[in-house]
């Protein structure tokens, strides 16, 4: 056995990288179409306007509810998943999802969408935290750059699927408008359980076999006493240690700002085409697609760039990233041909797309005790900054122009610049 095979012989190795994969596919693909109960929205937004009689402001409000909602379920969910069993919880909150969906699309009342919405939101936020949490406990320190960046690229990608998805879904059944949106899509994402409940095995043990060991002693000491810590303190103890953290509470300000970043683009997006540039929808839709790939693309890219470049150093991506996002959101504005945009788009969606970076960081700073609830704070963070632009981004959309939207994503990512240049030096004291 050596530091190479992380403690286990030859043989026992091998089996732990073949499951290793097998949890890491399986929940990429799950995740694959797990967008499909929450993007469709974002992609009907003008159409559920007028078959509704409203506004793309109020249904900004409305697509709001599910961010809240989704905030404060990530804030939760990692300690959950690790109560209850994060297989089983992961299971359950997909099939809620895709019902809520299918009972939204028979509603006309935004009052009740956005209540149902909202509660959609709770559920859809409760995989994302508990699948890193596992993923930590398959993939050690070394490797985590990759793994999480793959995950990401899942993620990514599933935001490719859900532009597709409701292409096809508008094609299939005209008729039923923007309500097809929240039917059809709901189908792949249930279908996707049969390999997660086959392949997706929790942590090592389950498979017979000893949790790894990390090649750097020193941070499989801290996992064994912070997980010493946890079995005496409680429940709450990694909420306690975390919140106390100033370098935690840095990062949660740098998370809320991707979170405005890439959920301002995605909420925003495909409506700006459709009034902006006078594309009608399935052309908004088709000429955004850009974005996801975009993002799907940082989500791979930048962590393992920041494995294989920076050597672990999460930080210079991060710079990086936001000088090119600044002066990409400050052009976007000014170009009003929809080919030229388009390619402008993916240029922002790589750069501004820096959470697959945050994660690699929870992870670093997190380990395998604290992975699953640093995740979810960080997460929550995100979400809470993509709840405010969904809300607030509509009524400045109408008061200032489209101008402003991108104007105030840019000036915020300087704001993550300057973040970022004061926590690189910053160290955790209890984790």
């Amino acid at each position: 056995m050596t530091k190479e095979t992380y403690g286990y012989s030859k043989t026992d190795y091998a089996k732990f990288k073949k499951y290793a994969w097998f949890m890491l596919i399986s929940f990429g693909l799950t995740y694959l179409f797990f967008y499909n109960g929450r993007q469709n929205i974002n992609l009907v937004m003008t159409q559920m306007a007028e078959g509704l009689g409203s506004t793309t402001a109020a249904l900004g409000v409305v697509s709001s509810a599910l961010f809240w909602c989704y905030a404060f379920g990530r804030l939760i969910s990692g300690r959950l998943g690790a109560y209850f069993g994060y297989k089983r919880f992961m299971m359950f909150d997909i099939v809620a999802s895709a019902i809520i969906n299918v009972v939204i699309s028979f509603q006309s009342s935004i009052p009740v969408i956005a209540i149902l919405w909202g509660l959609n939101g709770f559920f859809q936020s409760t995989v994302w935290a508990n699948g890193l949490g596992v993923l930590n406990k398959w993939w050690p320190k070394r490797e985590r750059g990759f793994a999480s960046g793959l995950t990401t690229a899942f993620s990514g990608l599933a935001q490719v699927v859900t532009y597709l998805t409701i292409l096809l879904c508008m094609d299939w059944n005209p008729e039923w408008g923007w309500r097809a949106a929240f039917r059809y899509p709901m189908i792949p994402m249930v279908l996707m359980l049969i390999a997660f409940v086959f392949f997706f095995k929790e942590k090592p043990e389950d498979v017979g076999l000893a949790p790894f060991e990390e090649t750097d002693a020193a941070a499989a000491a801290r996992d064994a006493a912070l997980e010493a810590d946890i079995a005496k303190k409680g429940y709450f103890y990694p909420y306690k240690v975390l919140f106390t953290e100033p370098k935690v509470l840095v990062f949660c300000l740098i998370s809320a700002i991707a979170g405005i970043g890439r959920y301002g683009l995605l909420t925003w997006i495909p409506t700006y085409f459709t009034e902006e540039l006078g594309l009608s929808i399935k052309e908004g839709i088709f000429s955004s697609i850009g974005l996801p790939f975009g993002q799907a693309c940082a989500m791979f890219v930048f962590p393992f760039i920041t494995d294989k470049v920076f050597r672990g150093k999460r930080e210079p991506m991060l710079i990086l990233a936001s000088v090119i996002t600044f002066l990409g959101m400050m052009c976007f504005p000014f170009i009003k041909t929809q080919p030229y945009a388009s390619i402008m788009l993916f240029v922002l969606a790589v750069f501004a797309m820096v959470t697959g970076v945050i994660w690699a960081i929870a992870g670093d700073m997190g380990g395998r005790a604290f992975s699953s609830t640093i995740v979810g704070v960080l997460d929550w963070a995100v979400y809470m900054g993509a709840a405010i632009q969904a809300a607030v981004f509509g009524f400045v959309k109408e008061t200032f122009g489209w101008h402003a939207i991108f104007i105030t994503i840019g000036c915020l990512y300087i704001l993550l610049l300057a973040l970022t240049l004061w926590a690189r030096n910053m160290k955790t004291k209890r984790i």
